[in-house]
């Protein structure tokens, strides 16, 4: 078993922590260049709203419905 650093589950913590705190240390730091609209959590919020739309525009034509239907068809033939 390799050597731990500090503990076996201690060591998984540390390493997402400072990854996630070195990616925010990079967006906010002026030298990096991004572009306002170009951040993780603006691009986030746009794709979550794109997928939004998307998911409304499905449930709205129906297909969803007819989708879910099939299925409870197969699983109530499974179960006779």
């Amino acid at each position: 078993m390799p050597p731990a650093l500090l503990s076996r589950t201690l060591d998984p913590i540390l390493g997402v922590f400072t990854g996630v705190f070195a990616y925010y240390l990079y967006e906010i730091n002026p030298r990096s260049g991004i572009a306002q609209g170009d951040r993780l959590s603006e691009l986030t919020a746009w794709r979550w709203a794109k997928w939004r739309n998307e998911r409304r525009n499905k449930l709205s034509e129906g297909g969803e419905e007819e989708a879910l239907d099939a299925i409870k068809k197969e699983v109530e033939k499974e179960r006779e």
